[in-house]
């Protein structure tokens, strides 16, 4: 499927057939980050109450001067829509690093996966709410919600070409519409002032201090955690937006610039949203609508487009509002379709198949399904899983920049990014806390991550796994002057010690002794050494070099039989010639052995060179033969 996945939005594919201005992919990402304006107001009155916009305007601080200034730097060293984790892989290797990724992309698929059944939950929410809804409508919310699902999987099915055309068009929409509503709203406080004056008296009746008042707000604002929801998506989508014509592969400097472009603009426009639509609906809106079961439940600014502006205007507003939340869904999917292909199949934890689009549109569907009957289509269960997925990952960027600039000796850098981790900790913590279903249900992702990664490594730990195999000009001479002048190659497999000649000459004169090869004919030496054993899928570069007299092959990698097999196959492919290779068996019990091989990469290395070679190449005649002694 590389045509579908090249115009993905999510990036995963090697290229992009056409990009787009930074803020047309802007929109993209908006459906998500914009959308949550159908909800959010709603959200912060019922976690803060009357102090709602006060605790909106901490939000919008924390996204301006935290959020927003961690996402510009990853989007400088992280230009490849790989986003944070990719930072914290770099800075974490081996197999910790992995499994800390393995962790992330669990919080990672909590947030999106939510977004995807949250947002189309919150859609059949405005649509059931709508008062020309049918009368069957209500009752099967949980139906509605799967239909919007469905429809979406659809869309990603048929190839998703037109995504930004259609994204530009419901965020443009959106973001008019609900102008209008916050104008009217506006004008409708202005003319009738006694509201001001009636919530003000109200929130002093609860909060006289008004030193308690922002310490209140400090406190709810990790339960408004969904206003940050976005910033990742923002990152991953930044193969999609055109570069300048001096961008080089390297440092594609006009796509980063289109990129912070894009954070910055999206950031400071949902903050003037979210401060004054926290307004409105605190000052317009009774308290007791926002509670469960309550008119403005969820949907705070469509309450107010139909109070003020009709049902005509509302249920437009509706169906705007239905559109982008089940669109924001699209985001998400573009965020899974994005991260999986990047990291699972390239750890060797997911099968090959889990690069195409299409299976992984299947799988994800399923889940969303499985989630959304789960949760009875219930847009408050599923909000404490959405903020923490949100969180964690903010989290996790604010600490790889900290790590970064640090690592740079960028002293004022690393402690304002450590200060904003912090402050990104604690907020993650509180809503840990205080809805611990959202780590739960992250749990569940992780270890589902987990088992299928264990188990997928396991089941290809026999495949071929050099993405490329680069021979040098010495190493070419080696192989092809033993073709042409004897019609064989022999290669030791040699695991050095301390490199010395003698070693080399006793090691050659053991393998002609044991393993029967001729006197006069020439021998190679393959050495592999020095790799990350936790990668799968590799380049390897093969260096021909001479020492103490003896020719030598050298690669550096740390799955060792893997990739002898396909060094074997090179010189093959390379020469004509099917070469042998040598071996000593290996000292040890081979259960233990097995297991270093799994986790080291070495262990048993001359059965399962043979193992990989034979699953590789099915034709025996054209196999390389593996002698052990």
């Amino acid at each position: 499927m590389p045509q579908q996945a090249a115009s993905h939005p999510g990036p995963h594919a090697e290229s992009v057939e056409k990009t787009q201005s930074w803020w047309r992919v802007m929109c993209l990402t908006g459906v998500d980050y914009f959308s949550t304006l159908g909800y959010q107001p709603a959200i912060a009155a019922v976690a803060a109450g009357l102090l709602s916009p006060l605790a909106t305007i901490v939000l919008v601080l924390l996204t301006l001067l935290g959020a927003l200034p961690v996402y510009r730097r990853v989007a400088r060293e992280s230009f490849r829509g790989e986003g944070s984790i990719a930072m914290l892989e770099r800075l974490l290797p081996w197999w910790g690093g992995k499994l800390f990724v393995l962790v992330l992309l669990g919080f990672a698929a909590t947030d999106f996966m939510i977004t995807i059944t949250l947002s189309a939950a919150d859609a059949t929410a405005h649509a059931v709410e709508n008062p020309f809804a049918p009368e069957w409508f209500h009752g099967n919310e949980v139906l509605i919600t799967l239909v919007f699902v469905g429809l979406l999987a659809a869309v990603f099915l048929r190839g998703f070409r037109e995504a930004i055309s259609i994204a530009v068009v419901l965020v443009a929409l959106f973001l008019l519409l609900n102008a209008i509503v916050i104008v009217v709203s506006f004008a409708h406080i202005g003319a009738d002032f006694t509201v001001v004056d009636d919530w003000w008296a109200a929130l002093t009746a609860q909060h006289s201090n008004p030193v308690l008042m922002v310490g209140i707000a400090l406190l709810v604002f990790p339960k408004l955690a969904l206003g940050l929801s976005g910033f990742e998506t923002g990152v991953a989508v930044m193969p999609q937006i055109t570069g300048g014509p001096r961008d080089t592969e390297s440092n594609p400097e006009g796509r980063i610039r289109g990129a912070q472009r894009l954070l910055t603009t999206a950031a400071i426009t949902m903050s003037g949203f979210l401060i004054t639509s926290s307004i409105v609906t605190t000052f317009l809106i009774p308290q007791e609508e926002f509670q469960s079961g309550g008119e403005a439940n969820g949907r705070a600014l469509a309450y107010l487009a139909h109070a003020y502006l009709g049902d005509g205007f509302g249920t437009l507003y509706d169906v705007s509002t239905i559109c982008i939340l089940w669109f924001a869904g699209a985001s998400a999917m573009a965020g899974l379709l994005n991260l999986v292909p990047r990291y699972l199949p390239r750890y060797g934890m997911a099968p090959q198949w889990a690069r195409a689009v299409r299976p992984l549109v299947i799988v994800f569907t399923a889940i969303a399904f499985v989630i959304t009957i789960a949760f009875q289509a219930d847009v408050d269960a599923q909000g404490g899983a959405y903020a923490t997925g949100v969180l964690v990952l903010i989290t996790s960027a604010s600490v790889a920049v900290t790590l970064s600039a640090r690592r740079k000796r960028q002293t004022k850098r690393t402690l304002g990014f450590g200060l904003i981790a912090l402050v990104f900790v604690y907020t993650t913590v509180v809503n840990v806390v205080e809805r611990p279903d959202g780590v739960r249900i992250a749990g569940l992702f992780i270890l589902g991550i987990l088992v299928v990664s264990i188990v997928s490594r396991v089941q290809r730990s026999f495949q071929l796994r050099a993405t490329s195999v680069d021979l040098d000009a010495t190493a070419q001479q080696f192989v092809l002057g033993d073709a042409d002048d004897y019609g064989a190659i022999h290669v030791i497999a040699h695991e050095p010690n301390a490199g010395s000649a003698h070693e080399y000459r006793q090691k050659l004169q053991e393998e002609r002794r044991d393993s029967g090869i001729p006197a006069r004919a020439p021998v190679l030496f393959l050495e592999v050494a020095g790799g990350d054993s936790s990668n799968f899928e590799e380049d390897l570069a093969v260096r021909g070099v001479v020492r103490h007299g003896y020719r030598v092959l050298e690669v550096d990698s740390g799955n060792v039989p893997n990739t002898i097999a396909v060094v074997l196959l090179a010189i093959r492919d390379r020469t004509g010639v099917v070469p042998d290779v040598y071996f000593e068996w290996t000292e040890g019990n081979p259960v233990s052995n097995m297991f270093r091989f799994l986790i080291t990469g070495t262990g048993e290395v001359a059965p399962v060179t043979r193992e990989v070679l034979r699953r590789a190449e099915k034709d025996r005649a054209h196999r390389p033969d593996v002698h052990v002694s």
